[in-house]
């Protein structure tokens, strides 16, 4: 694997600040809707979305994994294997 350029690892420099900027910004943005909401009940909806999306977020992550073992044939059996390499074996 070639070694990135220098402006290859200025461009990661910078995309590492944006994304740290913008998390920050929104911590900020959070926190104030939270403990300074400028609209009355702003506090308890941004909680509402928080806790849906965490939940979601969870769940939807665990019915991935439910889905992709419903879905993902099962291994032959090491028999099985045993004897293909066996066969493959005795012909070459």
């Amino acid at each position: 694997m070639p070694l990135k350029s220098y402006n290859d690892m200025a461009r990661d420099q910078t995309l590492g600040a944006l994304l740290m900027i913008v998390s920050i910004a929104g911590i900020i943005l959070y926190a104030w809707a939270l403990f300074l909401p400028p609209i009355p009940g702003l506090d308890t909806i941004v909680l509402k979305l928080t806790g849906i999306v965490a939940v979601g977020g969870v769940l939807g992550i665990i019915a991935w994994i439910g889905y992709t073992l419903a879905t993902t044939p099962p291994p032959k059996p090491l028999e099985e294997i045993e004897k293909e390499l066996n066969e493959e074996l005795k012909k070459g």
